[in-house]
């Protein structure tokens, strides 16, 4: 079997090696000549709107998925008129708009934070008033990690942050004074059989995810097990999908969905029966799912800008450690490392050896949140 990769980071890096468990061959298209699947999956280098080397890897290929939101909506199209694409395109062009997105959530009765969609800094300002202040200003599209996004906390910085982010369509949001942030990841199969992870729990800093926990048990996770059903019955979804919450008044309010693996499933690779990456390749291609149950009790945290020294890490016990092979540069996503053990009790200690190791701007950061 053969499946067609959309992008070739460290998600697709981590579907190819789950796929090699099950003898399942990948292949990447992504135009960076270091792309850091490349060394596990065959890389097809060229621009995600290469004609050619889209054809290429759709004949190629069994059924082709994609790691990242912002590849080329058109470039699915075109793949998806030579093989079988999953997650469906329908699921994608809800994730690349933001308004669209909240639409959906909005129509599916799921809860969001207040927003309106803005086209020009006078309806900003007009939104502003509304919604009030603190506010989150966000482009509809090409936003991640943090990027495109802005905190409105004067009427006098609106001008200056509408024109930031490029003076395109956006929408404004009421900053969320939430209690905790929470992802749930799911997949389905083709035939509709449905599973569900535990919910994680996330710290963010900047805007970029720097440590997840898994919470089996969690009060909340029926909650959030028929919000997200709703969106994979609407989207007649196949594959993994995360949706992330912010957890207000003991409620949850949907903050956005990805349509793919996702960093805060990250801990499911030694935390869970069957990782979401293998889940994901077992959903697209029609074969039947593993269990989701967690085993033990699981923290992730990622390496950002920096890596500590590799043999520290590994003189902590029962880490499991996760480096992508990519350059180093301030906020990129360098690797991870996995805290595992039976005893939850024992999580914050783990915790606590990894925090003090030294890592640049990553170790800070931890520090900052976790304290």
């Amino acid at each position: 079997m053969k499946v067609g990769i959309m992008g070739g980071g460290q998600l697709a890096r981590m579907l190819a090696l789950a796929g090699h468990r099950l003898g399942v061959h990948c292949l990447a298209l992504d135009p960076q000549p270091d792309a850091c699947a490349a060394p596990v999956a065959q890389h097809i280098i060229a621009a995600y709107d290469d004609r050619n080397a889209l054809t290429r890897l759709s004949q190629a290929s069994d059924c082709v998925t994609f790691e990242f939101e912002n590849v080329p909506h058109g470039s699915l199209q075109f793949v998806a008129a030579q093989a079988a694409v999953y997650p469906p395109l329908s699921a994608l062009a809800a994730a690349q708009d933001r308004l669209h997105e909240k639409n959906l959530f909005r129509a599916l009765g799921i809860p969001t934070p207040p927003f309106i969609a803005v086209d020009n800094c006078a309806s900003l300002a007009q939104a502003v008033a509304e919604i009030g202040l603190p506010a989150v200003l966000k482009r509809r599209t090409q936003g991640y990690d943090g990027k495109g996004q802005i905190v409105l906390r004067a009427a006098s910085e609106i001008e200056a942050a509408w024109l930031r982010l490029g003076a395109v369509p956006m929408i404004v949001e009421r900053f969320v004074p939430f209690e905790r942030e929470l992802s749930l990841v799911v997949v389905r199969g083709r035939d509709l059989e449905t599973a569900f992870y535990p919910l994680t729990e996330n710290l963010h800093h900047d805007g970029i995810l720097r440590v997840s926990w898994s919470r089996p048990g969690d009060a909340l996770q029926e909650f959030a097990e028929d919000y997200v059903r709703r969106l994979l019955d609407e989207l007649k979804y196949v594959g993994v999908m995360a949706v992330e919450f912010f957890q207000v008044s003991g409620g949850l309010l949907a903050n956005e969905f990805a349509p793919r693996v996702h960093n805060s499933g990250h801990w499911t690779i030694e935390g869970a029966e069957t990782c979401q990456f293998e889940n994901h390749m077992r959903a697209i291609l029609g074969l039947p799912l593993g269990s989701t149950a967690s085993v033990g009790c699981a923290a992730m945290v990622n390496f950002i800008g920096t890596l500590p020294e590799i043999g520290q890490v590994l003189a902590i016990p029962q880490t499991h450690l996760h480096i992508y092979g990519k350059e180093a540069y301030p906020g990129r996503k360098l690797g991870h490392v996995t805290l595992w053990t039976h005893d939850r009790r024992a999580l914050p200690t783990r915790l606590n050896q990894l925090r003090a190791l030294k890592g640049g701007d990553r170790a800070r950061a931890f520090r900052a949140l976790i304290s």
